[in-house]
């Protein structure tokens, strides 16, 4: 145990130490004070699929931030009247598609988005999930970032704080999301990491036409990723950061977080056993056994425990601060962290009995269209 202690304490120094500090929040776009207008025409493409609780928000807030700029919904074969709702607001240049089934190899939003984009004439795309409301002026934000260099700008929209799952679980989803895609990384010229946050994406049109469209990742769970990699490839920059200016309407309980983390943990992965089980190993030491150690009757063990949980603590510390969330979040970290490799193996577990990932009422097996 002793030895277990000390690597756990060293894990986690080093994490603090890695010169592109995952663990901090200096990533960020925020809503502007000065000029909100948009600098570039733009249209906003948004797949909706039984979003009938939250379109309305949504595109009343595109109303108040952007009259002018033309909205692209696909309605994706709702069931609960999200065209017409969305219809209703009285957006100026809305345009409402029927969308179709998907393609057998298609993945539902992303056939969704390559129907829209069709109909898509203008130099800049933002894809827009129909649950994320946007602050004003964060459009003209996103573009005054653009012209900075980047093809493509991304943001982690704030999630919804409602329900104690939530504000419990959620700051750490987008934690670990940070500490597996670091975003100083991914915004990096000539780095191979690549990363995207699929609620808000800003591109240049020519780009995505030029890396093939959505047709080119079609079958891809992490589409938002994949589309990142595609970019970077080509030889274009990209930016991922937070934002309090995109916030997520989609309020979820503890099952909710629990499918959602499932729903692309295990392709994460690369659906491998073996990578399955050295992630449970690795989130044991990191997590668990400080734990433990810190509990035990011996001095130098304890001591190890204590300070390997409080340096995990200090590195969900300004994810915390960023939020605005309680602090003591962080001591509880090994317990979220134990909820969050449950997910995983849920996650597994479910595919090897056939569904690689479901959401929105689809399920997704050996092929996406599955």
């Amino acid at each position: 145990m002793l030895t277990l202690a000390a690597t756990a304490l060293i894990l986690w120094l080093i994490v603090l130490a890695l010169p592109w500090r995952p663990c901090s929040c200096r990533e960020g776009l925020e809503p502007s004070d000065g000029d909100s207008s948009p600098v570039g025409d733009v249209t906003v493409l948004m797949p909706a699929r039984n979003e009938a609780v939250v379109i309305r928000e949504t595109l009343r807030a595109l109303a108040v931030m952007s009259p002018d700029v033309p909205v692209v919904l696909v309605d994706d074969q709702s069931s609960d009247g999200t065209a017409d709702l969305a219809c209703a607001c009285g957006l100026h240049h809305l345009d409402v598609l029927a969308g179709t089934s998907p393609p057998a190899g298609w993945t539902g939003k992303l056939w969704a988005m390559e129907q829209g984009l069709a109909h898509v004439a203008t130099p800049w795309v933002l894809l827009l999930d129909a649950d994320i409301r946007l602050a004003p002026g964060m459009l003209a934000v996103l573009q005054h970032k653009a012209a900075e260099g980047y093809a493509l700008v991304s943001l982690c929209a704030e999630p919804c704080w409602k329900g104690l799952a939530a504000r419990w679980l959620m700051p750490a989803f987008v934690y670990f999301f940070k500490l597996l895609y670091p975003f100083a990384l991914a915004n990096r010229e000539g780095s191979r990491v690549a990363a995207a946050a699929g609620g808000v994406i800003l591109i240049k049109r020519e780009v995505l036409i030029g890396i093939g469209g959505f047709a080119a990742w079609h079958d891809e769970i992490i589409d938002d990723c994949t589309l990142a990699a595609h970019v970077k490839r080509a030889g274009y920059l990209c930016f991922l950061g937070l934002t309090h200016g995109a916030v997520s309407l989609r309020q979820t309980g503890l099952r909710g977080v629990i499918h959602m983390i499932a729903r692309t943990a295990f392709v994460q992965l690369g659906e491998s056993w073996l990578l399955l089980w050295l992630v449970s190993l690795l989130m044991g030491l990191a997590f668990c056994v400080p734990v433990i150690a810190a509990c035990t009757d011996n001095g130098l063990i304890a001591t190890l425990g204590i300070l390997a949980w409080l340096a995990s603590a200090a590195c969900f510390m300004p994810t915390l601060h960023y939020y605005r969330r309680n602090p003591l979040a962080a001591v509880m970290l090994p317990l979220t962290a134990a909820i969050f490799l449950a997910a995983t193996w849920y996650s597994a577990l479910r595919a090897l009995g056939g569904t690689r990932s479901a959401w929105k009422g689809r399920r997704y097996g050996q092929h996406a269209g599955e």
